[in-house]
Formats: C-alpha cells, structure tokens, sequence
C-alpha cells in the first residue's frame, strides 16, 4: 500500500472530483486503485449531496491505462476483470452527469473511463490511444461498446486495430472529446461546468442520462415507453411547479430533485372488508 491516497476526493458545491492520484506512473491504474475507484463510485451513487462528478488526473497526466509495470498477474483474469467492469458499471450508470477532465495522456483503459464519462474535457496537450493492440491485448474498460457509439464501427475499428495515438483536436472532430481548452483555463472551465450542472433537477437529468445511455440499443417503442416512465417520475417531484413558478416569475429555478407526491388521505382508502376483518 502507497503512503500517499491513490485516490484523493475533494467536494465543493455539489461536485465531486475523484483525482487518479499515482502520478509517478502516469495514474496507472493498479488493483489499489481499482477497489479505491469501485468504492469511491458506490459512495457518490449513494450519496444524495453530491450533484455533479468530475474525473480527473494528478501531475499533468489523466491515466497511462492499467499498470503492467508488475508483469502478469497470477491472478485469474476473470478475477482481476471483475473489479474493472464494477467500476465501469458504477461510472456509466452513476445517477449524477460526469465529466473527464483530460490533461495529458488517456491511454487504454484510462481512455475509456474518459469515454465513460457523460462529457470529455481535455486541453491541446491532450494526446489518446486505444493501445491494447500494442500490448497483445483487446479492448476493455466498455470501449468495445462506447467507441463504435461514438464515432462509428469503421473508426472503431481504426482506433482499435492500429491502437495510433490521436491528439486532442482529432478526437473532439471524432466525437470523443466535447470541449478542449486551453490548459490554463480548464480548471476554470470545468468548474464552471460542474456550476452548470448542479444547477439543473437532479431527478431529470438523471432520467435523461438514462434514457440517452439506454436508447443506443432500443426500439423506437421501448424508446417512447422508457420516456413515458421517466417523465412521470419527474412531474412526481418539486422541480416541475418549482420550473413553472420560476419561469412565470422570470427568474431562475432552484432545484432539489425532492419528491412532492402527496400520500393519500385515510378518507380516500377505499370502503370494504380488509384481512382480518368483517
């Protein structure tokens, strides 16, 4: 075990920002910080005071990819997978939006917790690679899912065969990069972006990522009974009049993602016999 966290947190106005913290290795991912990224996850998806979530590296590099510095495990793989697909699981269905904050290198399995992320923020330094290929390996970490959804099956394809290291510019004209900005403006940039992002009802932005994260493999008619359900959880929270009010009275709303339906009245029990009872 390292002196120093693998995995530091730090909260601030509802966001939470989870810094892959082993910048001697470029944040490579070892199986320490896989259990410290397994739980971190669980604990934001539980924890209600947290709105927004941000994905970021130490030391001026996001993550060179899994560590292999130690050689192979003796392991079996289908043991030392299993904590990798919990947290791509717990990022990709984690009910608060996520952003990638991207400086440096996102290689491997690094690139796709990126690519897991709801929004990518990276900087022109920024430089990206599906390298497994290179390392006798196949994609993992969801990227054989996510890239062919981001940019296509024949530059999944590409990506993945030639495991080629694309810059910052590329992959933003590729679609797997949302904003790059400069590097001394990021922090700033995204930290107004997590601003944004609290700002908004908890409970519908949650349906709304979702219903994008699930549409990808439905039919137009699941697609539409998925919207129905999610719309009807959202009228049933304070949001709803609190958007109607705010827009009324032009001013802007505020949002707590509360839960506003009203339990029924003893008066409104239907009349009859009950268990137990004549």
């Amino acid at each position: 075990m390292s002196e120093e966290p693998v995995l530091l947190r730090d909260d601030s106005g509802g966001v939470r920002t989870l810094t892959l913290n082993r910048p001697h290795r470029r944040n490579a991912i070892d199986e320490e910080l896989w259990r410290a990224l397994r739980d971190a996850l669980t604990d934001a998806g539980n924890d209600r005071s947290v709105r927004a979530l941000v994905l970021t590296g130490a030391g001026g590099a996001f993550c060179s990819g899994a560590d292999i510095s130690g050689g192979v495990s003796a392991a079996h793989p289908m043991y030392r997978m299993r904590t990798l697909s919990e947290v791509t699981l717990l990022l990709h269905e984690l009910p608060v939006p996520t952003v990638a904050r991207v400086s440096g290198v996102a290689v491997g399995a690094g690139w796709n917790l990126a690519l897991g992320c709801d929004l990518v923020v990276a900087t022109p330094e920024s430089r990206f690679s599906q390298i497994f290929a290179r390392r006798g390996l196949s994609l993992d970490c969801g990227g054989s899912w996510l890239l062919p959804r981001l940019v296509g099956l024949q530059q999944a394809k590409r990506l993945a065969l030639l495991a080629e290291t694309i810059d910052a510019e590329e992959a933003r004209s590729l679609n797997l990069v949302t904003w790059v900005v400069r590097a001394e403006e990021i922090d700033d940039f995204v930290a107004r972006l997590g601003t944004r992002l609290v700002a908004g009802a908890p409970v519908a932005l949650a349906q709304n990522k979702a219903l994008l994260n699930e549409g990808a493999d439905r039919t137009m008619r699941d697609a539409l009974a998925n919207e129905a359900r999610a719309q009807a959880v959202n009228f049933a929270t304070a949001d709803v009049p609190e958007a109607y009010s705010a827009f009324k009275e032009k001013r802007a709303p505020v949002f707590t993602g509360r839960w506003a339906v009203a339990g029924s009245r003893p008066s409104q029990r239907p009349e009859g016999p009950t268990c137990g009872k004549q």
